[in-house]
């Protein structure tokens, strides 16, 4: 399997070992550790913007790397982001995201498609997980380099990504799940959790009818239960109707539900 080392040799010799400030741990790696279909989530921040051929380059050497499909067989998939400082210090939202890599979109990267800067709630998220685990691959600590986001950028990003999870309930149902979790269990508590300690927290406070969805969900990303949802589609679509509404009254007022996810690493399938 690809080293964090590996991946960050491989930014610094794509883009250049003067262009990166530093390299991060953030997801599952600093929320508890990683479980048997965690990502290995690293954020790079980098100077200054890259070229259309150097993020090419990146996908390639990821692709190799990262995933089921890695070229010298199955390993744990790679999410990797990219930012230029500037972006996101002094932080502004949306950010912008100078380059994302993830496993959900592999099929589109092996036809050519290659990520581009865009703006990005998802990073409100991602840099406060960052900040939180202080778990430097390279550089500085990530508070010497990163802004801290704001609590109300934090929400505004979770919670507007609502209706995209929704869309995506029956064709990658853990993970909805396990996300709709962790955005109830951050708004309650003010802090994020592992997908699997987020689930605890909502189990706890799930009526009985609710449970067995996020409980099977729960297993799966633990690698401890096969997974076959179609039976239980039905209650998924209860059980996200009851969250969702849960979601819903614990937003602060005048923050609406609708287009980012916290987190959310869409290649824990």
């Amino acid at each position: 399997m690809a080293s964090t080392e590996d991946i960050v040799r491989l930014v610094r010799d794509t883009l250049g070992a003067e262009q990166i400030i530093g390299a991060y741990l953030h997801g599952s790696a600093v929320l508890g550790g990683l479980r048997p279909r965690s990502d290995v989530d690293v954020l790079v921040v980098v100077r200054q913007a890259t070229t259309a051929a150097r993020r090419r380059a990146l996908v390639e050497g990821l692709l190799a790397v990262s995933g089921e499909r890695a070229h010298g067989g199955p390993t744990r998939p790679v999410e990797l982001t990219v930012v230029v400082q500037s972006e996101v210090r002094p932080w502004r939202f949306p950010p912008r995201c100078e380059f994302q890599y993830g496993e959900w979109l592999r099929e589109e990267y092996e036809r050519g498609a290659t990520p581009g800067p865009e703006p990005s709630p998802d990073l409100a998220p991602l840099l406060t997980m960052v900040l939180h685990g202080r778990a430097a691959l390279a550089g500085p600590p990530p508070d010497e380099v990163l802004d801290p986001v704001p609590h109300d950028d934090l929400v505004r990003a979770i919670v507007t990504g609502v209706p995209e999870l929704l869309a995506e309930a029956t064709t990658d149902t853990r993970n909805v799940l396990l996300t709709l979790a962790r955005i109830w269990t951050t708004l309650e508590t003010g802090t994020i959790r592992s997908k699997d300690a987020a689930a605890d927290w909502a189990l706890a406070r799930l009526p009985a009818e609710h449970r067995p969805v996020l409980a099977r969900a729960r297993a799966g990303y633990l690698g401890a239960e096969e997974e076959d949802w179609h039976e239980m589609l039905p209650q998924v679509r209860s059980h996200t109707a009851y969250v969702v509404t849960a979601i819903a009254r614990s937003a602060p007022g005048g923050v609406a539900i609708g287009g980012s996810r916290l987190g959310r690493s869409r290649s824990n399938r």
